[in-house]
């Protein structure tokens, strides 16, 4: 691990302040998903009562390394040229006005994923990530000039990484090793159902 840097307390503490940060409000694109949708879902990734207290176990471990985080992601997504100017400039030099901008909400992703409950303002907000990797928003709330969609392929394939690399935050702390596996199994499915949600924009109702 890189050296620590606390997660900002505005990403901690107040997410309402958060620019972009549209969460439970009326700014979220209403998701086409239905409750029933989520609760499915919710059954086949196999989330349960055990997960979720495993994943408010998780939020106090993973809280103030949500920064570290997101920054060792970025830093692997920076390795591979063809990812560069997605986030950056079309041409793949550095935007970091715009990784300024959007850091604080994948900061507070890790702590949503672990503490927020699923219903329709999960669902709405979660449809709204989505459609902000897509040619539908992507850009829009930063007003960034980056290319105008994330391939589907890419956003499936990097939450591989998401999911392994949290072990390794999840037993930062001490945690003993039982507590950690049972908190690292509840993330990778946390990860998994919003990662499944997110990818609704990318496909028809009828193939997704």
């Amino acid at each position: 691990m890189s050296e620590h840097q606390p997660t900002p307390r505005v990403v901690t503490d107040h997410p309402e302040r958060i620019p972009g940060y549209t969460y439970g409000t009326d700014e979220a694109t209403s998701s086409p998903l239905t409750l029933e949708d989520l609760a499915r879902l919710k059954e086949a990734v196999w989330l349960t009562a055990d997960d979720e207290r495993a994943l408010r176990e998780a939020a106090e471990i993973l809280a103030d390394q949500a920064d570290d985080m997101v920054t060792a992601y970025r830093t692997r997504l920076g390795g591979l040229p063809w990812m560069r100017p997605y986030s950056g400039h079309p041409d793949g030099t550095p935007n970091p006005e715009y990784g300024a901008a959007s850091k604080p909400r994948f900061d507070r992703f890790i702590i949503d994923a672990c503490t927020r409950p699923l219903d329709q303002d999960w669902l709405d907000y979660q449809h709204e990530i989505g459609l902000r990797h897509t040619r539908a928003k992507k850009n829009a709330t930063d007003h960034a000039d980056s290319i105008d969609h994330i391939p589907m392929r890419y956003l499936l394939a990097f939450t591989a990484v998401v999911i392994a690399t949290a072990r390794e935050y999840l037993a930062a702390k001490g945690a003993p090793a039982e507590q950690v596996d049972r908190m690292h199994s509840a993330f990778t499915k946390s990860v998994m159902l919003h990662v499944t949600v997110w990818t609704r924009p990318y496909v028809d109702a009828a193939n997704w």
